[in-house]
């Protein structure tokens, strides 16, 4: 039976965090006019009108899922209002430095930190100019809300859609018996989403940062614990074929293509033949061919060092040289998503 009470009451919800980080993200883009340097495009931009309309879709074909009961509605961790507008005021007061680093195009700091010795020189940097990187408790309690006001509320939206090709996987499986293997999974985020549809599946979620970790435990606090494995993506210590379902958001466009292409084979090597891949990452030029502009523009203003080569890299062939076969790609508003199955 569709659950359209569920559907209203989610898809209210999610309209008003909409709004909430819309206005979160023009604030900031306000406080960032004339201070830091403007990125150029000469491709096509959308409006923020076009933006907006592809976010109310968005939130739309996702609230149509908790209907249709492929998933459940999205469920944040329990933070009280007030933890959270102090990590707005955070952020807020931290923005002038962090604009500096971009005017300056440092995105060093990150090389200072203690644990950056024994780390890969490519993520021993400020990715988004911010402090310390990927490697601080302050960056970790930060990037959740810097990531929603970026996408105006809608990185959450566009992570969930990786949750469809999963339901239509799990359709007729015993979830005591599956397993994911969330890569690069940051702060826990998609992680959360997964034990929420999933309570009895087992989730592993492997990522380079300590303290993006520490706080994926602390978000996924109330639900049966995932294992968390600190480990690179590129050589995970997990067995060959041990896993039923891998995927991958948002971890691509900030890896070097012949790191690129190490992380896509460890991810054949762990699958199980007939297992399957969820990869969600940036659009790819061409992908929506009047937002090519935005794409564009992106490394300018936030620090990406990979993510040039990234928007032309061949996703598919360099999958399907690993073994894996694509079976669907699609848009989800700024991210590309892309489903495989393991020969």
């Amino acid at each position: 039976m569709a659950d359209n009470l569920g559907m209203a009451a989610h898809l209210a919800g999610q309209s008003l965090r909409l709004g909430w980080f819309l206005a979160l993200n023009r604030i900031v883009e306000q406080r960032s006019t004339g201070v830091a340097r403007p990125a150029k495009a000469t491709r096509p931009v959308p409006t923020l009108r076009a933006l907006l309309a592809d976010v109310g879709q968005l939130l739309l074909t996702d609230a149509m899922a908790v209907r249709d009961r492929l998933y459940p509605p999205m469920e944040e961790e329990a933070t009280s209002l007030l933890a959270h507008f102090a990590r707005v005021r955070e952020m807020l007061a931290e923005l002038p430095d962090a604009l500096d680093r971009r005017q300056s195009r440092n995105a060093s700091t990150a090389k200072a930190e203690p644990s950056a010795q024994a780390l890969p020189a490519y993520y021993a940097q400020d990715f988004h100019f911010q402090n310390g990187g990927y490697l601080t408790e302050a960056s970790a309690r930060l990037y959740d809300v810097q990531v929603e006001t970026l996408f105006m509320g809608a990185a959450a939206p566009m992570r969930r859609a990786a949750l469809r090709p999963i339901a239509e996987f799990m359709r007729g499986r015993d979830q005591r018996r599956m397993s994911l293997v969330d890569v690069a999974c940051g702060t826990g985020r998609f992680l959360r989403q997964a034990r929420l549809a999933y309570p009895a599946l087992k989730l592993t979620g492997i990522d380079l940062s300590r303290a993006y970790l520490d706080e994926a435990c602390r978000h996924m606090r109330g639900l049966r614990a995932a294992e968390l494995v600190s480990a690179p993506a590129e050589k995970m210590p997990l067995a060959d074929a041990s896993a039923d379902i891998v995927t991958s958001v948002f971890l691509f466009h900030e890896l070097p293509s012949d790191v690129r292409r190490q992380v896509a084979a460890e991810m054949a090597r762990i699958l199980k033949p007939g297992g399957l891949l969820v990869f969600l990452d940036s659009l790819q030029m061409g992908d929506r061919p009047q937002w090519d502009g935005i794409l564009e523009a992106f490394p300018a203003r936030f620090h990406e060092p990979y993510y040039r080569h990234y928007i032309g890299d061949d996703l598919e062939a360099m999958f399907v040289d690993c073994g894996l076969m694509p079976e669907m790609t699609s848009t989800v508003f700024l991210s590309k998503l892309i489903v495989c199955r393991k020969a």
